[in-house]
C-alpha cells in the first residue's frame, strides 16, 4: 500500500466523531454534525402497501444513531497518478450544476446506506451495492425490497465520473448519474417507493434537514436534491490506488514491465495488451502515450460480446430495450475491469463465476451475432486459442487491478450504527 495514502485513511478512520447524545425530537444545529442520536416511534399493525410507503413497516421503537466525522471527509480528490490526472478531465460526466461538495456527498452517503429509500424500510442503495464487493453484490441477481429477483446483476459503481457520456445501467435507460440514482427507488421490485412519500418522510425525520442545509444551503427537500446528493456520492467513488496504478506511476506506460508484478503479472499485462486483445475493447486508443483510457478499463460504448446467439431463446434485448433499434439487440454497458476480483460474478446475468470463466468465453465460447463487436468476429469463427500459461497469467494481472485501499476507504464505508443483528 501507498504510504501517504495508509497515513491519509488513517488520519480519515481517526476523524470519527464521537457518539454524542440528543434528544430524539431536536433538529441538530447547522454546522459540524457530530454523531446524532435518533429515537423514531414506528407504527405498530398492520398496513395496506400504500401505508406501507409512509410508516415502512410495522417494527418497535429503534434507536437510528449516525456517526460522521466533525469536518467531512474529502469527496473532491481524485488519487489518480498526478502523470494521468489532467488527461481524465475529456471523461469527466459532473455536469456544472452538480459539482460534488463533501457537504453534498455526505448527504449522499447517508441517503445511500439508509433503507428509508425503500418502501418497506428493508432495503438500500447498498443493499445490493457493497462496498467489500466494489460496490457491485456477489451474487448473480439482486433481491428486491419484497424478496422478488431483480432482473440483471448489480452493476459495480467505480469511476462513473468517467464515462464519458454518463449514460448509466446495462441497458443505458438513464441519460445521467442524476437520472439513475432515483429510478431504483421507485422501480416496483427493487425499492417500491414513491418519490413524493419519500420527500415527506425526510422532512419529518430529524436527520435530514440539518443534513440538507448544510449541502444547499437550506432544509427543503426535492427530489432533485435528493438526486444531485446521491450522484455526487456515487460519483466520488473513484478507485486508482491498485498495484497497476503504482506500476504505472513508476514506469509512464503500462506496455513496460512493472518493477512492482510478479513474472506472472507481467506476463499476463502482456496478454493484456498483446494477443489476447483485451486492451482493443476495454482500454480504446491505448497506444496513446496521453491516453486516459490507461487508467479507465471501461469502454465508452456499449457492446456486443458474444456471450447469447442470435436465435438463443429468452435472450435479453439489452440496449435494444431503450432504443427499439434492431442494431442494438443483444448490446449492453460493459462494467469497468478494476476490482474485479471483487465484482464476482460477471456479465449483465452473472453467468460467468470467476475471471476463468471470462477468460475461457472469450478463449473458445463467442458466439456469432449480427451485432457482434467487429474486434470478436474473429473470435467467433476460430477462437482465440490462448494457452494455458498465458491464460492463468492475464487472470493473475486481472487481479493486480483490486484496490483494497478503495474497498476499506471509509468515506464510501456505512455512516449509520448498526445493532450486531442488522
Amino acid at each position: 500500500m501507498n504510504h501517504h495514502r495508509r497515513h491519509e485513511i488513517a488520519n480519515l478512520r481517526s476523524k470519527s466523531a464521537s457518539l454524542v447524545h440528543g434528544r430524539s425530537t431536536a433538529i441538530p444545529s447547522v454546522g459540524p454534525l457530530g454523531t446524532i442520536y435518533l429515537l423514531l416511534a414506528l407504527c405498530a399493525g398492520k398496513h395496506t402497501f400504500a401505508q406501507q410507503r409512509e410508516t415502512h413497516s410495522s417494527q418497535p421503537a429503534i434507536n437510528r444513531q449516525l456517526r460522521l466525522p466533525d469536518q467531512p471527509f474529502d469527496y473532491g480528490k481524485v488519487d489518480a497518478p498526478a502523470s494521468l490526472k489532467k488527461q481524465l478531465q475529456p471523461l469527466d460526466n459532473t455536469p456544472a450544476d452538480n459539482p460534488i461538495t463533501h457537504q453534498g456527498a455526505t448527504l449522499g452517503r447517508v441517503l445511500f446506506y439508509d433503507t428509508k429509500l425503500s418502501a418497506n424500510g428493508t432495503t438500500s442503495c447498498a443493499s445490493c451495492h457493497l462496498q467489500a464487493a466494489g460496490f457491485a453484490e456477489p451474487k448473480p441477481t439482486s433481491v428486491g425490497f419484497e424478496g422478488k429477483p431483480v432482473a440483471r446483476n448489480s452493476m459495480a459503481l467505480i469511476n462513473l465520473r468517467f464515462f464519458a457520456s454518463g449514460k448509466m445501467f446495462w441497458d443505458q435507460r438513464a441519460n445521467s448519474l442524476e437520472k439513475q440514482v432515483l429510478m431504483p427507488i421507485e422501480d416496483p421490485i427493487e425499492m417500491g417507493h414513491h418519490l413524493p412519500t419519500l420527500i415527506r418522510q425526510l422532512a419529518q425525520d430529524p436527520l435530514y434537514p440539518p443534513l440538507f442545509q448544510n449541502a444547499f444551503g437550506d432544509k427543503r427537500i426535492t427530489s432533485d436534491r435528493i438526486a444531485k446528493a446521491l450522484a455526487q456520492f456515487v460519483r466520488s467513488m473513484t478507485s486508482f490506488g491498485s498495484r497497476y496504478d503504482h506500476g504505472l506511476e513508476q514506469t509512464g506506460d503500462p506496455r513496460k514491465p512493472f518493477p512492482n508484478f510478479t513474472d506472472q503479472e507481467n506476463l499476463g499485462k502482456e496478454q493484456f495488451f498483446g494477443r489476447a486483445l483485451c486492451a482493443h475493447c476495454h482500454l480504446p486508443k491505448h497506444d496513446d502515450p496521453q491516453s486516459p483510457q490507461w487508467l479507465i478499463f471501461q469502454l465508452q460504448t456499449a457492446s456486443n460480446n458474444g456471450i447469447d446467439s442470435s436465435d438463443a431463446s429468452n435472450t435479453d434485448p439489452g440496449v435494444a430495450t431503450t432504443t427499439g433499434k434492431p442494431t442494438d439487440q443483444g448490446k449492453f454497458k460493459a462494467s469497468s475491469l478494476r476490482n474485479l476480483k471483487q465484482t464476482a460474478p460477471y456479465m449483465h446475468d452473472g453467468r460467468f463465476h470467476t475471471i476463468d470463466q471470462v477468460i475461457e468465453h472469450y478463449n473458445w465460447s463467442v458466439r456469432p451475432h449480427p451485432n457482434l463487436d467487429p474486434l470478436l468476429e474473429d473470435f467467433a469463427a476460430n477462437g482465440l486459442a490462448l494457452p494455458e500459461v498465458p491464460k492463468v497469467a492475464l487472470a493473475a494481472f486481472l487481479e493486480t487491478l483490486s484496490d483494497e485501499e478503495f474497498l476499506a476507504d471509509p468515506r464510501f464505508s456505512d455512516p449509520f450504527v448498526r445493532s450486531p443483528n442488522e
